[in-house]
């Protein structure tokens, strides 16, 4: 078992929350605050600390027992056995984080704008450049391109560099006991402004939870976590405060900084230091944004990730991408959530009038009417903040639980005064959330809102640790001694109780996997061996992986069924051990609830490169769940009984997708001596048009031997396999991608085909290539392209439609 390896020690772990904290909030409410409370935006800047601090405590506290990367939805969901609540606090720190990566990139669009874009660009929408800068992280998250540790603490080292800099342009600019002086005398008496400026600041101090949403690649994370958490949020705490002070003494007018709002500090930079000064806090600026926007897109697409893991979200948010590496549809979700987020409050509804030529107003009690259509960046702040604060306050609840519940669990790091301190905490969240902007919250609960009705409709989908309660790991049969010694394979996507009968086939890192499902032991002999004579057809050794899967229906317990499934493995590793099989195999039993969900994701954990299964008798549902969600092709095989049929292969002259990614299987075949015949029908009972199999013949360029037929028959199946039984051998076809239409488990054509072929004792094999992105809009629009190319085609024109339809 390859165990992971956490890489990221205290320097890391420490940048990593500094980097993230030094983002929007010092670069752009700096000047907000100045402008509206003075010298006391340090105490503003402060208290957002202190209250942070406070649920960062319990952050440290749940860190140091569960290691594991998730954050606060981790937290809550190992706490509490309440779906409904555990499924708030995900889809409120996913918003939050999203919330968050929007705020930073509106920001820096402010910047650009102020700053960079040439005037001749400025009839460009608001929030352009935070939209282009969205979709390029997310595109480069999407793909793996994460920053190093190294990189970090140079990004944050170059941060702390500039800020030192415009502090020391300040100190130099007033002298210390001026600039000492008038930070002292800017005090002002305005506690509710004062309380205002935390709840909007808090944002900026959310960052040390990157650090314990990390804690899965954090060395000694029970005793680095909390440090890392503590030295992070007290430096930038001092460094806050030193802006301020430089802020305060700032040459430029105290009207002028309200004026110039989020983009105040290059202004005052410019005061100090002259351009190169003004040039240097916007670079820092901008980088630390797109720095810290990155982060936040990594923390939403891992809650994304857990929650869909979890049965919270659509599966494929845990779906980790096979070519990246990353969970690409949680990362294209957070990016798409980001998007919209910096288009309605920045682009069509900003605080001084969007291009919306209408007005959204909603009455509140006690407040009044309430205009929605003039949103702006402290809306988008307060949005985000709320949804920060309230999971905030249920972690704070779940560590006060998690003492009384589970008092033995092993912590490495324990909060002083439990229950005051979290119960001082949720308070102090809740006091923020007071001051928030109105339209801010009103926003935010009315998305939690709809994002809850949706779940509540939906119902979610079981726990995938659920599908994988009882496991028999892979093994080999007695006579294998030369594997004796290696270690168990991982099965599943969990940590199941597993039960050994022997020693595993360990493959190599270039095998050619083949993943063999078998519903019934003694058809396990006939399927290795097609598994292996494909296998001869691909480069590197081939392994195969046969597992037996036991199905288990609603509330019966996994124990249930555990001796079937060990009395399935004894019988295929019998039957096996009984033949000569040249190639390499492992056999392993599952129990699970969903048979189609199990191969799936099997297939994903192994890395398989091909399934190759039975087409299917009964449980349609199972064939189409693989067919459309293996990350690797799928065989479906019907009537082969000898993998010396292999010798012969038929195959249609279609052009469809599925048709055209089985050519270099059956290209690899022809050149290693196989007789390939292309079979090119024109129908007489109207089902289907004509084709032509130029396309196909070229997609063989190395086949030895291509032979073309060119028949008519009454429809394609009767064509296909009329001629495959004159031919002898196999007949290969490619599944349909009109499932969407038909509703049925491949399609007319193939299904027919295998009817057809059963009569006449023709052995078929039904291929399904993997689905890419590009998957489910290329159902629909293929059929299209298919009638639309009927159309153009000549009357005159024979050939043969494809098998996949």
């Amino acid at each position: 078992m390859v165990e992971h390896t956490r890489t990221l020690d205290f320097k890391i772990a420490y940048a990593i929350g500094l980097g993230t904290m030094i983002a929007a909030g010092i670069f752009s409410l700096s000047g907000t605050a100045v402008a509206e409370i003075g010298s006391s935006a340090v105490i503003a800047f402060v208290l957002a600390a202190v209250v942070a601090g406070l649920t960062a405590a319990s952050y440290s506290e749940f860190a140091s027992i569960y290691s594991e990367n998730g954050g606060g939805y981790l937290f809550s969901s190992r706490t509490f056995e309440h779906d409904t609540l555990v499924y708030v606090v995900g889809a409120m720190l996913f918003l939050g984080y999203t919330g968050t990566t929007a705020f930073y990139l509106a920001t820096m669009d402010e910047w650009v704008v102020r700053f960079i874009l040439p005037e001749s660009l400025h009839f460009l929408p608001h929030g352009t450049s935070g939209v282009l800068a969205a979709l390029l992280l997310g595109a480069l998250n999407a793909r793996g391109t994460e920053e190093s540790g190294t990189f970090q603490l140079f990004v944050t080292g170059a941060k702390v560099a500039v800020l030192l800099a415009f502090v020391g342009g300040a100190v130099a600019f007033r002298g210390p006991s001026v600039a000492v002086g008038n930070f002292s005398a800017g005090f002002t008496t305005d506690p509710i402004g004062i309380v205002s400026i935390a709840a909007l600041a808090f944002i900026t101090f959310f960052g040390f939870s990157a650090i314990a949403a990390s804690a899965g690649e954090i060395i000694e994370p029970r005793r680095t976590v909390p440090l890392a958490i503590g030295a992070s949020i007290l430096t930038v705490t001092v460094l806050y405060a030193l802006v301020i002070v430089s802020m305060v003494n700032s040459p430029v007018p105290a009207e002028v900084i309200a004026q110039e709002g989020e983009t105040a500090m290059g202004r005052v930079a410019a005061g100090f230091l002259g351009p190169i000064g003004r040039s240097l806090i916007v670079a820092g600026a901008i980088f630390s944004m797109v720095s810290a926007s990155n982060a936040s897109i990594l923390a939403a697409s891992g809650i994304g990730s857990l929650m869909g893991r979890q049965g919270q979200a659509p599966r494929p948010f845990s779906r980790i991408h096979r070519q990246y590496g990353t969970p690409f549809w949680s990362v294209m979700s957070a990016t798409a959530v980001i998007v919209a987020l910096i288009v309605v409050f920045i682009g069509l509804f900003p605080a001084e009038g969007g291009a919306v030529p209408f007005d959204l107003t909603v009455s509140l009690p006690a407040l009044g009417p309430l205009t929605l259509t003039d949103l702006g960046l402290t809306t988008l702040t307060g949005f985000a903040t709320l949804n920060l604060l309230l999971p905030l306050s249920v972690v704070n609840i779940a560590l006060i639980y998690s003492r009384r519940r589970y008092p033995d669990l092993e912590r490495g790091f324990r909060v002083p005064g439990v229950p005051v301190i979290p119960i001082v905490g949720v308070f102090a969240n809740v006091a923020l959330i007071t001051n928030l902007p109105v339209k801010g919250v009103v926003v935010g609960v009315f998305l939690v809102l709809v994002v809850l009705a949706g779940y509540l409709v939906w119902g979610g989908e079981p726990d995938m640790d659920e599908l994988y309660e009882e496991v028999v790991p892979s093994t080999e049969p007695e006579g294998r001694a030369e594997t004796e010694g290696a270690p168990e394979a991982e099965v599943g996507a969990a940590e199941p109780t597993a039960v050994s009968a022997g020693a595993p086939e360990v493959p190599s890192e270039d095998s050619f996997r083949i993943l063999v499902p078998v519903a019934r032991p003694e058809r396990a002999v006939r399927y290795v061996r097609l598994a292996a004579a494909i296998g001869e057809y691909q480069p590197g050794e081939t392994f195969v992986d046969v597992m037996t899967v036991t199905q288990i229906p609603e509330q019966t317990p996994y124990e249930a069924v555990e001796e079937i499934t060990r009395g399935r493995v004894r019988r295929i590793q019998d039957l096996l051990a009984a033949e000569d099989l040249d190639v390499p195999y492992a056999v392993e039993g599952h129990t699970c609830r969903d048979v189609g969900f199990d191969i799936v994701q099997t297939a994903r954990n192994e890395e398989s490169a091909l399934v190759l299964m039975g087409y299917p008798e009964e449980h349609t549902e199972v064939a189409e769940h693989v067919e459309y969600k293996s990350p690797c092709g799928v065989l479906f095989a019907s009537g082969v009984l000898d993998p010396d049929v292999l010798d012969v292969v038929n195959i249609g002259a279609g052009g469809g997708p599925h048709h055209m990614d089985l050519l270099s299987l059956i290209d690899r075949m022809g050149e290693q001596d196989a007789e390939i015949h292309v079979i090119n029908i024109t129908p007489e009972g109207g089902e289907g048009r004509p084709e032509n199999a130029e396309a196909t013949v070229s997609g063989l360029p190395h086949a030895s031997s291509v032979q073309i037929h060119n028949i008519t028959a009454q429809t394609i199946a009767d064509g296909l396999v009329d001629q495959a039984s004159k031919n002898g051998g196999i007949l290969l076809i490619g599944a349909t991608r009109t499932r969407r239409l038909r509703r049925r488990v491949f399609g007319s054509t193939p299904d027919n085909v295998i009817k057809l072929a059963q009569g006449s004792g023709v052995p078929v094999l039904v291929y399904s290539s993997p689905r890419g992105v590009q998957g489910p809009i290329e159902e629909y629009v293929y059929p299209v392209y298919r009638y639309l190319k009927g159309i153009q085609r000549s009357p005159t024109q024979t050939g043969e439609p494809e098998a996949e339809e």
